[in-house]
């Protein structure tokens, strides 16, 4: 489940992780049965797809602590529903002083020794070594692409397919995946968008920003730029693992001070040429929530407007959500 979470790590344990996002096309009902009629449909629509059999070829489940509604799926699956996958989590802090740096250590260190326990194997120094190559390449080609993207030719629909494909691919495959896209102006005309938010689906977001005279000027999400690490090089996997994430762009669900987030906002919308912000969220999605008031409000003194639009995650996007942005986009024209 996402966010954040050790890439390297599992891979040092011989598991691939594949994220679970959603996802879109899954109905609501069996999962509604067990949270609350305010609870998001990231956690709402996982917990069908895996009660209708979806996550059948998983070893486990790994839940991080990434918000209350998550925290509460990884209790629900690991106190009453029991399935038959092992059920892990993973307590991510909110901060980024000395002692959420030693905590998420002994986080790691806990479930390293979990993942023993699943998988009967021992990360040798050899696996962490190349665990750690192979995940650092494919952040890095991660961080390339959104350096390059001026200089990409693809339709942002196109660019975003490959950029989430880190959620399924080996860092290997990805790795060939982005360095595949064809060199040359990105095809970007009208309006420059940022665009904020946990998760954009359905992909065919970005054709109708495209069709409303718009493009996506850089992002702010959750499933995309906010997992631009910076690479480490301590020799302990563990310290090595914490400070990755712990170095992650400004993020709600991090705790990031809404100050921090507002300027590195501004600085990046600047730089891409953006004229307005448009936060995507799904509904319910309370990191989100709390931040939108003060985001609007500074940015707006900033001489940046911001749409905020809730979505109910569906195979679609409905027609009053397309108004609301197009008139937005019009807005900015």
């Amino acid at each position: 489940m996402p966010i954040h979470y050790p890439r390297a790590l599992l891979r040092a344990h011989r598991l691939h992780p594949i994220e679970v996002w959603g996802p879109p096309h899954v109905e609501r009902h069996e999962g509604s049965r067990h949270f609350q009629v305010y609870t998001c449909d990231i956690v709402v629509k996982a917990m069908s797809f895996l009660r209708s059999g979806g996550l059948d070829v998983a070893r486990a489940i790994l839940v991080p602590h990434t918000c209350d509604a998550l925290q509460g799926m990884g209790s629900v699956l690991g106190d009453f529903l029991r399935p038959d996958q092992r059920v892990l989590t993973l307590y991510l802090p909110r901060g980024r002083r000395t002692s959420d740096h030693d905590f998420l250590r002994r986080e790691l260190g806990r479930l390293s020794q979990t993942l023993v326990d699943l998988n009967g194997h021992h990360p040798s120094d050899r696996d962490w070594a190349e665990a750690f190559e192979a995940e650092d390449a494919a952040d890095a080609a991660l961080a390339d692409l959104y350096r390059r993207r001026a200089k990409i030719a693809v339709s942002d629909r196109d660019f975003y397919a490959i950029v989430r494909s880190r959620e399924y691919l080996t860092a290997e495959q990805f790795c060939e995946q982005a360095g595949a896209l064809p060199e040359g102006d990105a095809p970007h005309l009208g309006v420059g968008l940022m665009i904020s938010g946990i998760v954009a689906e359905p992909l065919e977001l970005f054709d109708q920003i495209e069709a409303m005279g718009a493009y996506v000027a850089g992002d702010d999400l959750a499933c995309g730029f906010r997992r631009v690490y910076s690479l480490s090089a301590e020799n302990d996997p563990f310290e090595r693992s914490a400070n990755r994430l712990l170095t992650s762009p400004a993020d709600p669900t991090c705790g990031t001070p809404i100050q921090v987030r507002v300027d590195t906002l501004q600085t990046r919308m600047r730089a891409m040429g953006a004229r307005g912000l448009l936060i995507y969220d799904p509904k319910f999605c309370e990191p989100e929530l709390f931040d939108v008031p003060l985001l609007r409000k500074h940015l707006n003194e900033a001489g940046f407007p911001v749409l905020h639009v809730e979505f109910e995650m569906g195979d679609t996007l409905p027609h009053q959500t397309l108004s609301r942005i197009e008139a937005f986009v019009e807005t900015l024209s």
